[in-house]
């Protein structure tokens, strides 16, 4: 039962994060493309913002295949946390709940792969299937830059947050001005698209 239980979280899981990814990088599934959500990453402070978006969608895309597939373990699950332990951060401002724009998805989500982590293969993944596994020190090197990238990206997420918060305030025609026009409410879609 616990296997299915697995196969079960690691599908969904997967297949929700690699839809997602091909959204952020590619434009599938009615997503931003990488462009756009290139520009939802520099608002955010992760620069260069093309650099970023493609590295969380490359997290999410091939992070959600190989989760799915239960392959190259614990390549898949590490990356969804790392990306979704940025995206998190990224809405934490927002308070727990998704409909003010908070971090309950990203979380959650987080959750799963650390439970998926913490699981190791299951009896259905590809891995035990095949008999396929990583060496120690390809697995040592994959949670090393895992999360190296994890901590420069919250590091980036964190410094924008702070300068913000120290910036003057707009004054507030200046800003009903720029909520009210087009471009204003494209680059908040974009932002919105690209972090979550």
């Amino acid at each position: 039962m616990l296997d299915s239980t697995l196969l079960g979280l690691r599908l969904t899981l997967g297949g929700y994060l690699a839809a997602h990814g091909a959204q952020k990088l590619f434009g599938s599934l009615d997503g931003p493309g990488l462009e756009k959500a290139a520009a939802g990453f520099e608002r955010m402070g992760l620069e260069p913002g093309k650099a970023f978006a493609a590295l969380a969608g490359g997290s999410e895309f091939a992070g959600g295949i190989l989760t799915a597939a239960g392959a190259a373990y614990p390549v898949g699950p590490l990356a969804l946390a790392g990306a979704m332990s940025v995206a998190s951060l990224t809405h934490a401002d927002k308070g727990p709940l998704m409909q003010k724009g908070g971090y309950e998805l990203p979380a959650t989500n987080l959750a799963a792969a650390l439970v998926l982590l913490g699981a190791g293969r299951d009896r259905y993944s590809f891995d035990r299937l095949t008999g396929f596994r990583l060496s120690k020190g390809l697995v040592l090197l994959t949670v090393l830059g895992a999360v190296t990238m994890t901590a420069y990206s919250a590091s980036q997420v964190l410094k924008t947050k702070r300068d913000a918060a120290l910036a003057p305030p707009v004054p507030e025609t200046h800003a009903a001005e720029s909520a009210d026009s087009p471009a204003g409410d494209a680059a908040e879609d974009a932002a919105a698209e690209a972090s979550a």
